[in-house]
């Protein structure tokens, strides 16, 4: 399983949501439709830890599934 904030990002942006803005490490992203924010953490190539990956997920609405 990819666990990398690149493709999460890229899931959750086919899912609708849309980069609202940057502070440090940490990007925004927003879904105008389901009224959700997301905070995903992207520290340089590291790997998201598989809890955090899962937990941006469910937020988002996406099941595991879908990967």
């Amino acid at each position: 399983m990819n666990l990398s904030a690149k493709y999460l990002i890229k899931l959750i942006e086919l899912h609708g949501f849309v980069f609202k803005r940057a502070k440090c490490s940490h990007h925004v992203y927003f879904n105008p439709t389901l009224n959700v924010t997301l905070i995903v953490p992207v520290h340089g190539n590291k790997d998201l830890k598989k809890g955090t990956f899962l937990g941006i997920l469910k937020q988002a609405g996406i099941d595991k599934s879908e990967l």
